[in-house]
């Protein structure tokens, strides 16, 4: 069974269809997702809107990001705090909460945070940041020991997280494995490509790989810059050539 892996799209539907497309071609028979859907993005409301229809057409299971949470309950000390350490990303939040409909953000608010998944005899736990916390970050070169201790929580036999858009894997003393998938629709890298993650589960044994597609960056730049929040310029420029995780 081959089980695609996605995660922060964050309102990049360009993006995602792309990676749609790449899914069909790869035959996978199953979709997770790992939240992150609208948040700073192009077009969040039709991102939600399009995640919803694969929720009801295809084995599509989805757990809620740390984004979806914050757009979900967005209030004015939310907003306050998270203006201390990014403005930007402030702006977006309220520009977001704004823009998109109750209706979506109930949506988002019932989503589960995290879902344990049986496949073939496998263990799979969905995160968005870690088992311990949806805005934990599991990066490439950390110690292994840190790995094993962010996990100790869980017996899965594959963590699959996303959150840092950087994506990287991890096989710990305890036969454990951890996947962190990358982003679809903000990936942290020089190379604006969208990133997902495939699982080739066969008899209990698996394979994992993480493919990069092209998509139309440029359309998704250009429709992000015209969303006029304070920011969103930089916030489109990232798409295109990301050299921090965040905009300055």
């Amino acid at each position: 069974m081959k089980i695609a892996v996605i995660s922060d799209i964050h309102g990049n539907v360009q993006a995602l269809s792309a990676v749609l497309e790449d899914i069909k071609k790869e035959n996978c028979e199953k979709i997770f997702c790992l939240g992150d859907i609208a948040m700073a993005g192009p077009e969040p409301a039709k991102t939600i809107d399009i995640i919803r229809d694969l929720n009801n057409t295809l084995d599509f299971t989805i757990i809620q990001g740390n984004t979806d949470e914050m757009i979900a309950n967005c209030d004015n000390q939310m907003l306050h705090v998270l203006a201390q350490a990014n403005p930007i990303m402030a702006n977006a939040l309220e520009s977001d909460a704004a823009t998109i409909p109750d209706e979506q953000k109930d949506y988002l608010r019932n989503l589960p945070p995290s879902k344990n998944v049986g496949v073939e005899g496998l263990k799979i736990l969905l995160v968005h940041g870690s088992p311990r916390k949806n805005n934990e970050n599991i990066f490439p070169n950390m110690k292994l020991e840190e790995i094993e201790e962010i996990i100790e929580s869980t017996d899965a036999d594959i963590i699959l997280c996303g959150h840092t858009h950087v994506p990287c894997g991890y096989q710990t003393n305890t036969k454990q494995t951890v996947i962190n998938v990358g982003s679809v629709g903000r990936p942290f890298s020089e190379t604006p490509k969208a990133c997902y993650a495939i699982i080739n589960i066969n008899k209990g044994q698996f394979e994992v790989k993480h493919n990069l597609v092209d998509y139309d960056v440029h359309t998704a730049s250009e429709l992000l810059n015209k969303r006029n929040f304070k920011g969103a310029d930089k916030l489109a420029q990232m798409l295109i050539h990301a050299t921090s995780r965040y905009p300055q």
